[in-house]
């Protein structure tokens, strides 16, 4: 196995959740740090660990990334982390299930990726990277993030499920 640290420079993690029940709103998170452990070609018995500051959230509008920061989402002053270490990777076809345990706001759930291996190559400077694709989906009430606002036309202001994907590139450790 080859230890490989993801270049948050060439890397996105990345969510959208439904906003009034008829559109989305994305974000992406700016600062973490991740690892993955693994033959790249077969990522089964992968070690992969992640770490993500909260406080680097970012959804284009400062207002809104200020609430999710806030004790009514994330409250990143007493839970300034999200963290991801997996525990299951099982090859199914060309992809893979990933399945770990996912900490938001101090509370710990399963959650399944499905992942896929984008291929290896050599950067400007001699340094073989690879890249993985990822993509899953979480209930945000799980994980104690509850807020939420009725709208007079019925519905809610945000949604449940929040779908997370994954753009990384790796280089060796």
């Amino acid at each position: 196995m080859k230890k490989w640290t993801v270049d948050a420079t060439h890397s996105e993690i990345g969510f959208s959740v439904k906003h009034m029940m008829i559109s989305k709103v994305k974000g992406s998170f700016g600062s973490y740090e991740a690892t993955v452990e693994a033959n790249e070609e077969d990522l089964q018995g992968a070690l992969i660990d992640f770490k993500i500051d909260v406080n680097s959230i970012n959804t284009n509008n400062e207002d809104r990334d200020n609430h999710l920061r806030s004790a009514d989402f994330f409250d990143a002053e007493n839970h300034p982390h999200i963290t991801f270490k997996a525990n299951d990777i099982v090859k199914k076809g060309e992809e893979y299930e990933l399945t770990g345990d996912l900490t938001m706001k101090g509370v710990t759930r399963p959650a399944t990726f499905e992942v896929e291996y984008g291929g290896k190559g050599t950067n400007p400077w001699g340094v073989e990277v690879v890249a993985f694709s990822g993509e899953g989906k979480v209930n945000r009430k799980d994980f104690g993030l509850t807020w939420n606002q009725a709208l007079e036309t019925g519905g809610v202001m945000v949604g449940e499920d929040i779908k997370i994907t994954l753009e990384l590139e790796a280089n060796p450790a």
